[in-house]
C-alpha cells in the first residue's frame, strides 16, 4: 500500500512551536517515525509538508492513481479551508485525518473540522502516536 502522508502549515515547527502544547520532538523525528512506522507494516509513505494551501491541495489531487491512501494533518487549515476539504472529497481515497493534539479540548474555533466529513478516522491527541493508529488502520484495508 503507497501512503501519502501531508502535514499542513506550521508543523514544521515542531520543538520549536509552543513545545508545552506540541513537545519537543523535531519534524525530522516526526518523519523518521512515520518512516519506521510505515516499514514495520510493510507500507510505502511519502511525505509532504507545506505551509501553503494550494500546494497542499495540489499534493491531496496528485496522489489520485499514484497513492492508495492519504493521512492528512492539516494543522490550522482543519477549520479554515473547504477548498481542502473538497479536494479530499474529489479524490475519494481512503484519507484519516490526524492532529498531534485534540483540538476539541483546546480553543472553540479548532473544534471545527471541515474535512473530518471526508475522513474514515480522526486520531487527536495521541503526538505521534496518532500516526501509527492511522497507518494501522489503513494496513487493515488492504
Amino acid at each position: 500500500m503507497k501512503v501519502l502522508v501531508i502535514n499542513g502549515p506550521n508543523l514544521n515547527m515542531l520543538g520549536i512551536r509552543q513545545p508545552e502544547i506540541y513537545g519537543q520532538n523535531s519534524y525530522q523525528q516526526l518523519e523518521q517515525f512515520i518512516r519506521n512506522e510505515a516499514a514495520a507494516l510493510g507500507m510505502e509513505v511519502r511525505i509532504f509538508q507545506s505551509n501553503h494551501e494550494g500546494s497542499i491541495i495540489d499534493e491531496v489531487q496528485a496522489a489520485y492513481g499514484r497513492e492508495d491512501a492519504i493521512i492528512i494533518n492539516p494543522g490550522g487549515y482543519t477549520h479554515t479551508s473547504v477548498a481542502l476539504a473538497d479536494a479530499v472529497a474529489a479524490v475519494a481515497l481512503p484519507t484519516v485525518e490526524v492532529h498531534l493534539t485534540d483540538p476539541d479540548s483546546r480553543e472553540d474555533f479548532r473544534r471545527v473540522s471541515y474535512i473530518r466529513p471526508y475522513c474514515l478516522a480522526t486520531f487527536k491527541g495521541a503526538g505521534f502516536d496518532g500516526y501509527r493508529q492511522a497507518l494501522q488502520l489503513l494496513a487493515e484495508l488492504k
